[in-house]
């Protein structure tokens, strides 16, 4: 039986070489970009594009071309601008490395190589780029939100893409539901789009001195415009952002732990419902980490607060990257006393806490329905984190709902094992992996999960 910490998560374990070295590179970039092979991840304001096959209800992430893509980019080069359109920068200047002054943000997520060719070439051996990437075996990815283009354009572009002209349907879609749809290997590389697209789209201006940002590094880097060498910063005092390095120039991912409370015979674990979560549904508790704390202590603090438990025995699992926007959820086990009262009114964020035997939790991993999540519920846990969705002009999904027998519902229901917490109470109620508890006062030693 593999162990816990050999299992690798849903939307974990990219297939994608990032070749984090060549991001400033623009001569490396504007050869890739133009590559027969490169594919593209469209997102109109974080909901990615999706391919549905003719006559059937299969749906996969759609993967353009550059062709596809490229009346939505702008004017060539696509990386390396300078002050005037069509002209390309020096490539010894920083803050202009394979920047973006103009049109959308690009990301270059990486190469998916073929097989373990290892074909990957260091930036020294690009002197001549175009037949460099010649010698790359493998895929390259792209992302881009379209969000803020015309949307006659965005949609005159995708309906001339060869997917449309080959007859699959393409919309933009809600991304958790759309999630459900994805290979584990695609679901990765979406992973990783959504979150560097969400954090181009959402940070427009520096934070230190007000101004607008640009696009550098292939989208993994955002600069101050008053530090573009043409700016004008006439009785302006320079941005402090032009020295020393700084959290807000690069991507931030935002640890959040999350965790199963098991009782002391390993028989019991505690599941929470927040106020705002589906009807019946129940699920680990998560928060996230504050400064100057570690994962077990935000653990032991974050059931404190939402639940009044207090835990030891502190067990990690596995991690997850949650593209919502940009999160990496930390997957713990840890023991508590079920026969502890539970109280949710310290922080108010839990409508109900209870603790749930192995064969409650097993019949409703059971039931046809006790994981299923409708297009309404994945709806309401989106609104959750981004707030409720007031733009009639949104792109709307055509998911076909599914239908279920009211008569015959679970008890309740918890997530899927496509998120972490799924994963934390199925791998527990199956007994998969082992986590000893503390030996007690008595001497005596519990097993969270059977041997």
């Amino acid at each position: 039986m593999a162990e816990a910490s050999e299992f690798t998560n849903f939307l974990a374990g990219s297939p994608l070489n990032r070749l984090s070295w060549l991001r400033t590179s623009h001569s490396f970039l504007n050869a890739v970009v133009l590559s027969p092979t490169t594919k593209w991840i469209l997102f109109n304001g974080g909901q990615p594009l999706i391919a549905s096959q003719v006559g059937t209800q299969k749906r996969s992430l759609a993967l353009l071309t550059t062709e596809d893509v490229k009346p939505l980019l702008g004017a060539e080069p696509f990386f390396g601008q300078c002050e005037q359109e069509g002209e390309h920068c020096a490539s010894d200047v920083p803050v202009l490395q394979a920047a973006r002054v103009r049109g959308p943000s690009i990301v270059f997520l990486g190469l998916k190589e073929a097989g373990t060719s290892g074909s990957a070439l260091p930036s020294s051996e690009f002197k001549d780029p175009h037949s460099a990437v010649e010698k790359l075996t493998g895929i390259p990815y792209f992302s881009a939100d379209v969000g803020d283009l015309d949307e006659n354009k965005v949609n005159e572009a995708i309906e001339n893409t060869e997917l449309a002209k080959d007859g699959s349907t393409l919309t933009f879609m809600e991304p958790r539901a759309a999630m459900s749809s994805l290979d584990v290997y695609t679901a990765a590389i979406f992973a990783e789009a959504r979150s560097m697209v969400d954090w181009n789209q959402r940070n427009k201006f520096c934070p230190a001195c007000g101004s607008p940002v640009y696009s550098l590094w292939a989208g993994w880097k955002l600069g101050c415009t008053s530090l573009l060498p043409w700016a004008d910063n006439t009785d302006r005092k320079p941005c402090p952002s032009g020295r020393g390095l700084h959290n807000f120039a690069h991507p931030r991912t935002d640890p959040v732990v999350i965790m199963l409370a098991v009782d002391e015979s390993g028989e019991k674990i505690l599941l929470g419902r927040n106020k705002k979560f589906p009807s019946q549904f129940y699920s680990a508790l998560a928060g996230f980490v504050e400064p100057g704390e570690s994962f077990e202590d935000a653990v032991k603090r974050e059931m404190w607060e939402e639940a009044g438990v207090k835990v030891w025995n502190i067990r990690y699992h596995s991690g997850q990257p949650w593209p919502y926007p940009a999160n990496l959820m930390v997957g713990y086990y840890a023991t508590a006393d079920s026969s502890a009262p539970i109280r949710t009114d310290l922080d108010n964020e839990l409508e109900d806490a209870r603790w749930y035997t192995r064969e409650e939790v097993l019949t409703v991993l059971r039931h046809s329905s006790g994981t299923h999540f409708s297009r309404r519920d994945h709806k309401k846990m989106a609104e959750i984190q981004d707030g409720p969705d007031n733009n009639p002009a949104s792109p709307k999904s055509q998911e076909q709902s599914v239908k279920v027998n009211n008569n015959d519902e679970p008890p309740f229901k918890i997530p899927a094992p496509t998120a972490i917490a799924g994963v934390l109470i199925q791998h527990w109620a199956e007994g998969k992996g082992k986590i000893p508890l503390e030996v007690d006062v008595s001497g005596s030693t519990a097993k969270a999960f059977s041997e």
